[in-house]
């Protein structure tokens, strides 16, 4: 079992004092009134051997750190449904990746430095600045947002603002078809949504299902075979309304193709069969007697009959 703690030398004086007091009875109360003004003294003071408070560098730059937390998290619980983190979200989280930066790197004097990132970050078992910045960090990765921004995270790459421009003009045009209409929700019904909207919606798709692929291509991490998730929940969104709510199908490119190729398989068995049957019946042999062997077999036949 570990010995305990040495205690300060003014904290074991102001025992001391303390004890002869108490151990002096009622006869001697100058002696504790004394002794209780000494501890008011040290306490007000600061024992040797307390916690230090926080220097003013350090103070300021928790402070930093406690505000972008804050803003930080708003923005993210703002933006939740729909989902628009990576576009709305990503000035408060680059601010404090730099206010949790400026605590772990060295700032100014080394010493100080030192100090705000021990005292800070590690001075206890819990450490909520590093728990804090571990989340935020797990949650933007696990968005992906990183394929939705430029390199620096300054803002929208070109990809993702076209892709956005595409969505905002499909919602549109479904509430501008939609106004005035009574939406018969049955299958198969063709609405003025359908018609209108197809060029829009297919310029939407066929964007998304490249943007797909060229993330499948150039990702290696393990997110890689998923883009950014404001855009892939504005494509869950718009895909819903189109095909659930309106009722509309996209026409396939693809279905002659498929037709043929379809259509090659099912007739691959006749014509296996058709060749087996027709290969088979060439090696069919068919025994025909020679006219000698027939002339000879009918002389043979008569000298019988007359021996």
């Amino acid at each position: 079992m570990a010995p305990p703690p040495a205690l300060p030398l003014a904290l074991l004086i102001l025992l001391i004092l303390l004890g002869l007091a108490a151990a002096a009875g009622p006869r001697h109360t100058p002696s504790l009134e004394l002794a209780q003004e000494l501890a008011e003294e040290l306490w007000s003071a600061g024992l040797p051997g307390d916690l230090p408070e926080l220097e003013p560098e350090c103070r300021s730059l928790l402070a930093a750190f406690a505000e972008g937390s804050a803003a930080l998290t708003g923005c993210l619980g703002r933006r939740a449904r729909p989902v628009r983190l990576c576009q709305g979200c990503h000035g408060p989280y680059r601010r404090l990746l730099a206010h949790y930066g400026s605590i772990a790197r060295a700032v100014g004097n080394s010493s100080e430095s030192h100090n705000c990132a021990k005292s800070i970050l590690t001075s206890d078992r819990l450490q909520i600045v590093v728990t804090l910045s571990e989340f935020f960090n797990e949650t933007w990765e696990a968005a992906n947002c990183a394929n939705c921004l430029k390199n620096s995270s300054e803002g929208l790459s070109n990809s993702t603002e076209e892709f956005l421009d595409l969505f905002n003009k499909s919602l549109t045009c479904f509430e501008h078809n939609l106004q005035g209409q009574a939406i018969d929700l049955s299958p198969n019904n063709y609405t003025e949504v359908c018609k209108n909207c197809n060029e829009t919606y297919t310029k939407l798709n066929e964007l998304y299902n490249h943007l797909q692929r060229m993330n499948r291509q150039g990702g290696e991490s393990a997110h890689s075979a998923h883009l950014c998730i404001d855009v892939e929940d504005a494509m869950n969104i718009t895909r819903k309304l189109w095909s659930r709510t309106f009722n509309c199908s996209l026409p396939c490119s693809d279905t002659v193709p498929v037709i043929a190729v379809s259509s090659f398989i099912l007739f691959l068995p006749i014509v296996f069969y058709l060749s087996s049957f027709l290969h088979s019946k060439q090696k069919k042999r068919i025994l025909i007697l020679p006219k000698r062997i027939q002339s000879n077999a009918s002389l043979v036949n008569i000298q019988e009959k007359y021996s």
